[in-house]
């Protein structure tokens, strides 16, 4: 396993000094730790289940749209790229992209706003962290464990926000949250390259739905420069050519743009291993400048995007369907699946939680109608 990471650089996540497993494991002898972490998310139900649930639009609206599981692909692949580019760990670092979104409930943000709400007396709910259970706790594919039995560095990605509570309760997986430390450069990596994932297919998504139009998109200095250079380039270009050609450039600026910056912060502050990375500031970042346009972008999104009345419709009926499911369960949890009936005399709001953030979205659609329509099947 020392000569597939024999190219990383000092200060890379290396698996033969990884903090290991919660249950220790025999090593394997084709693959390193880190490759075996992606292959089990890879094979889990969680991660199957990603492909049904919402980024923006549901996934019934349309065929094209991102879902999670495209979504985590695409982050994938970025992170990778970008790792390759700066002697980083790509088997880490492609673990923790494709297992980042796990956790996330049915219906996107709205879910998880409206799962949040109904759990708000019984300890919230965070995606990030439940993403983390279910990689812990919530899989069921080997004999000996719950869970994934995952390596402490890419359990440590996945955890990009964790409150204090939380954390305290964590051990050593959440004191960087109460210290004020960093994860490793890996983890950094994952989380910028989620931002620019979601940032840029969002725009692609909501060009297609008609939500945005290409006048609009042009009050984002940062579309509108790439855009320029693109008609410039190909004088009559339109259509989804333009578009496409115009996110792709905006991708590559910020990846060459992350690279850069993150190679003058690693030359400045000079990392002799992964305990030094995680005793420095954050060191994986944008420049001020490119910062300033990616936050500009964000803006506009919230605002055109996800504010837009239709896509505000979907969240509302989401966020319905998320808070009649709890309620009715809570009321009576006869009415929950017999696996979590049998679980009920323990922590009842969280498993019924457990419960609600596993379905898809269609799978929570198709619930709710069982439980409320007349007529309609069980």
């Amino acid at each position: 396993m020392t000569d597939l990471e024999s190219h990383l650089a000092p200060y890379a996540a290396h698996s033969a000094q990884s903090r290991g497993r919660v249950h220790a494991e025999p090593a394997s002898s084709s693959r390193s730790e880190f490759q075996r972490d992606r292959d089990r998310v890879i094979h889990s139900t969680a991660f199957r289940r990603l492909e049904y649930k919402t980024q923006v639009f549901v996934n019934h609206e349309g065929d094209l749209f991102r879902t999670r599981l495209t979504h985590s692909l695409e982050v994938a692949q970025i992170a990778r790229s970008i790792a390759r580019n700066l002697r980083l760990n790509e088997d880490l670092v492609e673990a923790i992209s494709l297992a980042h979104d796990l956790g996330h409930t049915p219906f996107g943000h709205a879910g998880q706003d409206a799962l949040n709400a109904c759990m708000k007396n019984h300890g919230g709910f965070e995606h990030n962290l439940q993403s983390l259970l279910v990689v812990d706790e919530l899989e069921e594919r080997y004999g000996g464990f719950n869970g994934l039995n995952l390596t402490f560095e890419t359990r440590e990605g996945i955890l990009k926000h964790c409150s204090r509570v939380n954390a305290a309760a964590l051990g050593e997986l959440g004191r960087r949250f109460l210290e004020g430390t960093q994860p490793s450069l890996e983890a950094q990596l994952a989380n910028l390259a989620d931002e620019i994932a979601y940032n840029n297919h969002d725009i692609d998504d909501g060009l297609r739905s008609g939500l945005l139009t290409l006048e609009q998109m042009d009050e984002v200095p940062m579309w509108g420069r790439h855009r320029a250079e693109v008609m410039a380039a190909y004088p009559g270009i339109n259509g989804r050519r333009l578009i496409n050609e115009t996110v792709r450039r905006m991708i590559n600026t910020l990846i060459v743009d992350l690279i850069e910056t993150t190679q003058r912060n690693i030359a400045a502050a000079r990392p002799a291993d992964i305990d030094a990375v995680r005793a420095a500031g954050p060191l994986v970042a944008f420049s001020p400048a490119v910062r300033e346009e990616a936050q500009a972008l964000k803006r506009f999104l919230f605002r055109h995007l996800y504010r837009h009345y239709l896509v505000m419709r979907m969240s509302a009926k989401a966020q319905r369907i998320i808070s009649d499911l709890f309620e009715a369960f809570m009321a009576d949890p006869r009415l929950l699946p017999p696996q979590y009936q049998a679980a009920h005399g323990g922590d009842a709001p969280r498993l019924i939680a457990h419960y609600i953030a596993g379905m898809t979205d269609r799978y929570a659609i198709r619930e709710h109608r069982r439980m409320f329509a007349v007529g309609e099947q069980n």
